[in-house]
């Protein structure tokens, strides 16, 4: 009992000198020098970052259903506050988007980071690319015919659908449902769990990844294409600033909520995956007071159809291309650019590949190649890490506004919440 007592004890000090965030950008600094330094071996580490986003993917289709499942079970007797919490939720993710997009047209307009580039292929984009969405089969997808089937496939869209109708459904049978629901607890906390064990691993996934981003993803093509990188980067400060002003008209203060968030974002940044950082993110906000009701709704959805880095991303990128290929871009065009870009960004969030998809429905809606594409995928890499990352705190903005003001009344007392030390 001692032993371990004070085995506690030495792990809580370690932790306390050295928190996981902190770790992280060490694995950070110490993956970019091994990149630099020694390439071919920073090449040979990518399979340690690979086998971390594997694991944290593992877990990440039974943890939301799990938990949307059960947060929508909680809230099923009040029909009126769910709908409130949806409608807010969607309002405020179509308005961050529409802002999001109309910043990056801005900042072309500023700095015209395609004026004069050569055009020059840097990079590859998929074979058989979509060039438009298939309204029809978007919304098909969205109900799956084999729930087994679209999990065994990471699809988040379906696995949400089904978990709300299942929800909704644990909640209307009544009683007899409870050992279902206390499965799913079950499951929760186990997730939770699992991810904490997976996370503690992340600083040297974090060096692995960073080691392999340097040694193969070309640091002279970076410094060609460094004006459009640095106009993306301008923008995505400008959204972090305003995300944070919103935050401290909310009551919290913006730097604790950042450092609160460091793990997930520092993931964001490195892995260029919002879904590796959702099991995390959830059980952060979760411990900052935030219901799992509210949590468990609003972050999956944010992360489907809040993604506000990658609007700016592919506002910017477009008008970056359309002024490369000497296209003026007058009033309709623009106007062209704002509603497709804002119809896509959220139209496409079950499709692979979907920053590109939605570069491609952009650049054909305005009569430019598909192929333009390439120019930027060779430093595509890089915008994608800052991008992720502005998602990922954008997402956390959501929940603290539509905790706000979507979720008066809701609290977790009436039901055993997860709660993770």
């Amino acid at each position: 009992m001692t032993t371990t007592t004070v085995t506690e004890k030495a792990s809580t000090g370690a932790s306390k000198r050295f928190p996981l965030w902190i770790q992280i950008v060490i694995g950070l600094i110490v993956g970019c020098a091994i990149g630099a330094l020694w390439p071919k071996f920073g090449a040979a580490l990518q399979p340690f970052g690979t086998v971390f986003i594997k694991a944290i993917k593992m877990i990440v289709i039974p943890l939301v259903f799990s938990a949307v499942t059960l947060g929508i079970y909680r809230m099923s007797a009040d029909f009126k506050t769910l709908g409130r919490l949806a409608g807010l939720a969607f309002g405020w993710f179509y308005f961050a988007t529409g802002c999001s997009v109309v910043l990056g047209i801005a900042l072309n307009a500023i700095f015209h980071p395609g004026a004069g580039v050569a055009l020059k292929a840097t990079g590859t984009i998929p074979a058989n690319l979509a060039h438009s969405i298939d309204w029809v089969k978007f919304l098909l997808d969205i109900v799956p015919d084999n729930i087994v089937f679209a999990a065994s496939q990471q699809q988040i869209i379906p696995t949400l659908f089904f978990a709300i109708c299942f929800g909704l459904a644990l909640g209307k049978a009544g009683k007899i449902t409870e050992p279902v629901v206390r499965v799913l607890e079950g499951i929760m906390q186990a997730m939770f769990k699992l991810t904490e064990g997976i996370v503690a691993y992340s600083p040297l996934a974090v060096a692995g990844i960073m080691a392999w981003v340097f040694a193969t993803q070309g640091g002279a093509l970076l410094l060609a294409m460094a004006k459009l990188v640095g106009v993306m980067y301008i923008g995505l400060v400008v959204v972090a600033i305003a995300f944070c002003i919103i935050v401290r008209l909310l009551g919290y203060p913006p730097f604790t909520t950042i450092r609160k968030v460091a793990e997930p974002l520092l993931l964001a940044f490195t892995t260029c995956s919002s879904e590796v950082t959702l099991p995390v993110h959830m059980q952060i906000l979760e411990r900052t007071g935030i219901p799992n009701k509210v949590v468990a709704f609003v972050l999956p959805l944010g992360y489907s159809f809040n993604l506000d880095g990658s609007a700016l991303y592919q506002s910017l990128t477009v008008c970056f291309l359309a002024e490369a290929y000497g296209l003026h871009l007058d009033l309709p065009s623009i106007l062209t650019i704002l509603l497709t870009t804002l119809i896509a960004n959220k139209g496409t969030a079950n499709v692979a590949a979907a920053s590109l998809v939605i570069l491609a429905v952009i650049l054909t809606s305005i009569h430019l190649p598909v192929e333009a594409i390439a120019i930027v995928a060779g430093v595509d890499r890089f915008m994608d890490m800052g991008r992720t990352t502005v998602n990922v705190f954008g997402n956390t903005t959501a929940a603290l506004l539509l905790n706000r003001f979507g979720g008066k009344g809701i609290t977790d007392n009436d039901t055993a919440m997860s709660q993770t030390a």
